[in-house]
């Protein structure tokens, strides 16, 4: 009896380790599944735009507090031709550049100038808007008639734009004629308010701005002037890039230019002011096509 209760032990024993190994190799496959998992998520990734949100009509917040304007709709138009997801931050347009380098951001669209010196730091797509500078007065610049003029006056620009670029060069960086604001609304409502003579920034912003408060006995005008350079904007990413976010961005370029939907978001946005250019429009004395930060 006793040998016979020891063999029951003893085999009830080496089942049950036999039941723990099985258990310890069925768990094994496991692993492969969690990496396919991870492959998946990096297929799906859902890319970060920081964008500023004072640049109407490129891009604002509506009354809900929602992003919208012209260059959203366009990276969504890109988004639906590449499968590609996007979630939207809005950041001072003086602090999108520096969310690139530190990876808390993947793409920056904000009307941004390719200029040879961002391109040493950040990388471009191809140009998706033409722009140029236009000068916007009130009547106590109603004398200037170039950006020469500009000299004697008060003059408003945005912070880091190239509006503040082109100014500081023409007066001088650290001439005390030249107001800096942290966003071009800011700049424009000082004209109207009368703070300053005139103020210089991208003309679709501007051009958008006079469409909407040129009133109350307040005559805004616009002056354009050859001096200023057509510009071009571009989606700005980190320089470094190992993936092929660039390409599909180009590649979403192409496409809405090519089958319409560019054109059908350019009407929406432009396509009721008078005097707006169309993108691939050349510059006019009357009308410059869109300009800058």
């Amino acid at each position: 009896m006793k040998q016979s209760a020891l063999l029951s032990i003893t085999v009830a024993t080496l089942l049950a380790l036999s039941a723990c190994g099985g258990s310890e190799k069925a768990a094994e496959p496991a692993k492969p599944a969690s990496a396919a998992s991870g492959a998946g998520a990096d297929a799906g990734k859902t890319y970060t735009v920081v964008m500023d949100d004072s640049f109407a009509p490129f891009e604002s917040l509506d009354d809900k507090g929602n992003i919208v304007g012209f260059d959203k709709d366009i990276i969504d138009a890109i988004a639906a031709k590449e499968n590609l997801s996007f979630k939207f931050v809005a950041r001072p347009f003086d602090g999108i550049f520096e969310t690139l380098k530190t990876g808390d951001s993947d793409i920056a669209i904000a009307a941004i100038t390719i200029t040879e010196e961002r391109k040493q730091s950040m990388a471009f797509t191809d140009p998706y808007f033409d722009a140029t500078q236009v000068i916007v007065v009130n009547d106590k610049g109603a004398n200037i008639k170039s950006a020469k003029d500009l000299e004697k006056h008060l003059v408003a620009v945005k912070t880091g734009t190239t509006g503040d670029i082109a100014i500081s060069k023409l007066m001088g960086a650290t001439n005390t004629n030249i107001k800096r604001y942290e966003s071009l609304p800011l700049a424009l409502k000082e004209v109207v308010a009368g703070g300053v003579d005139a103020a210089v920034g991208d003309n679709g912003v501007v051009q958008n701005f006079v469409l909407n408060n040129n009133k109350d006995g307040k005559q805004l005008q616009l002056v354009s002037d050859p001096e200023f350079a057509k510009e071009h904007y571009g989606f700005a990413l980190a320089k470094d890039r190992s993936d092929d976010l660039l390409a599909k961005l180009n590649s979403g370029i192409g496409k809405i230019k090519a089958d319409g939907t560019y054109d059908t978001i350019y009407q929406k946005w432009f396509g009721g002011q008078t005097g707006a250019a169309p993108a691939s429009a050349a510059k006019t004395a009357s009308a410059p096509a869109s300009a800058p930060q």
